[in-house]
């Protein structure tokens, strides 16, 4: 996705949103550590969760337009099954969560009122197991739960608005890649507030901490696994003179690591700590950002070697790796193994369908996936791959069908909408093409370019009253989202 690297005034504001783990302030711990806070108090009453849920949905949609984001359906679909797992057992009251998975090799997470999770790539590439992975998330949804955000408006609202700004300002700089001038211009802000944020945050960090530990444990990880993520994340702080985005809002410190191995400890800690799944995953992010997939190749084969053919992730990244770098011989060679151990594998079987559409075996790779999708009906990156593959195969018309159904599956998806007016386009429908750009712009926060195309779409509708009401309502939307990014 295209990305505005410059910061400017409105995207600050709206980053007003996203501080709840930078300068957000609790209540006082209460005597017995893992109880709830009370959230009947006035700082709850100041934002209502409605109104924290449509802020950060405005505010999701300036960050997309502000950073380059990744469009893996894989990737995504991992995020979003896992996650929404771990709110099952967390002690987040509204589920309605979105996500955003963020274009970039550094170590970072975050969440955000109304349910905004972030995970940067980076993320799987430091997280070394499932368990690791979920720690942190399970991190992020305590923040959720305990509306670390509304808790800390009246601190907020003591606050001079110059420091504010700046520190506003530092985060965007961070979440656009720009760490060193993310955390040069938090630097630059007053030292006396800088010290009171730090304080209010240490305290939100070891709640959420304490928090996320018994989600992880409900959700059937071992626990032990957010102490070993700590320790690797201190061991990067202490070895790096550019310490990762993480680190900056979620400091570690010997006393944190005692703390939550202490608290593991004393849970059962007979959880799962990895998968197989993970493990791909990890291998696709780190093919991603390898340099060029000719040493990738060589990087999974050694790994492949030292488990003497037995590593089902090496090989995996192996023969994504073999595919793009045009080797298909011997990815198809590496391929068979998989297959025959993991024969109705998603994950799996997607990476055969790209070695297939790789070497214009359109209609092997349609028949690989139509028969998965008889076994997993709805899946969103088989139903992503269908489109796909109906496009390059030039059927226009059925692809239009398939990316209308995964468009009504993932309203809130901009990729989607991005693939669905590509598509329209080519079937030759002009309105619909609009219509799938005012739903992309709007979801990347350009509500201009929205706006143009709903005012397109009017004028093609003509007569037509059902489409010319849902039109008139979709502008209505815009108009409202624009109210709600005014009042920042």
């Amino acid at each position: 996705m295209q990305f505005n690297p410059f910061v400017t005034l409105a995207m600050v504001k709206t980053l007003a949103f996203c501080v709840l783990t930078s300068i957000a302030v609790p209540q006082a711990a209460q005597a017995d550590e893992f109880n709830l806070p009370s959230l009947g108090d006035t700082s709850s009453s100041l934002m209502s969760r409605e109104q924290e849920y449509q802020l950060g949905r405005a505010w999701l949609s300036m960050l997309r337009g502000s950073v380059a984001t990744m469009d893996d359906p894989l990737l995504k679909d991992f995020i979003e099954r896992h996650v929404f797992s771990l709110a099952e057992t967390s002690q987040l009251s509204d589920p309605r969560l979105t996500f955003v998975l963020i274009e970039s090799p550094q170590l970072n997470a975050f969440a955000a009122p109304g349910g905004v999770v972030g995970v940067n790539g980076g993320l799987f590439l430091n997280a070394h197991t499932e368990a690791e992975f979920a720690s942190v998330m399970a991190h992020e949804l305590a923040h959720l739960s305990q509306r670390h955000f509304s808790r800390g408006l009246e601190q907020q609202q003591r606050m001079r608005v110059p420091v504010m700004t700046a520190m506003l300002a530092s985060v965007i700089l961070a979440a656009a890649g720009g760490g060193d001038a993310g955390f040069a211009a938090l630097a630059s802000t007053q030292a006396a507030a800088i010290q009171e944020q730090r304080r209010f945050s240490r305290q939100n960090e070891q709640e959420a901490d304490r928090i996320g530990l018994l989600n992880l444990d409900n959700a059937g990880y071992d626990p032990t696994a957010m102490p070993d993520m700590f320790e690797r994340l201190a061991r990067l702080s202490r070895f790096s003179r550019t310490p990762p985005e993480f680190l900056l809002t979620h400091p570690v410190n010997q006393s944190r690591i005692a703390d939550s191995r202490n608290r593991a400890e004393q849970l059962p800690g007979d959880g799962r700590r990895d998968s197989v799944e993970y493990q791909m995953m990890r291998a696709r992010v780190q093919l991603h950002h390898e340099r060029n997939p000719g040493l990738a190749v060589q990087r999974f084969r050694i790994l492949l070697d030292e488990h003497e053919g037995d590593h089902a992730a090496a090989r995996y990244g192996l023969v994504l790796a073999l595919t793009r770098s045009a080797q298909y011989a011997e990815a198809a060679e590496a391929m068979e193994p998989l297959l025959s151990k993991y024969p109705d594998n998603v994950t799996v079987n997607l990476a055969a369908v790209e070695l297939d559409a790789s070497q214009n075996h359109l209609d092997q790779a349609l028949s690989r996936v139509d028969r998965l999708l008889q076994i997993n009906p709805g899946n969103y990156p088989l139903l992503e791959a269908r489109a796909d593959m109906l496009l390059r195969a030039e059927r226009y018309q059925e692809a239009e069908q398939a990316i209308d159904r995964l468009a009504s599956q993932r309203s809130n998806d901009p990729d989607v909408w991005y693939l669905a007016a590509e598509i329209r386009g080519l079937a030759g429908n002009i309105l619909g093409v609009h219509l799938a750009r005012a739903e992309y712009f709007m979801l990347a926060g350009d509500l201009d370019q929205a706006g143009e195309q709903l005012d397109l779409a009017a004028r093609r509708a003509g007569d037509s009253y059902v489409m010319s009401a849902r039109i008139d309502a979709r502008q209505q939307d815009l108009a409202n989202q624009r109210e709600i990014l005014k009042s920042f």
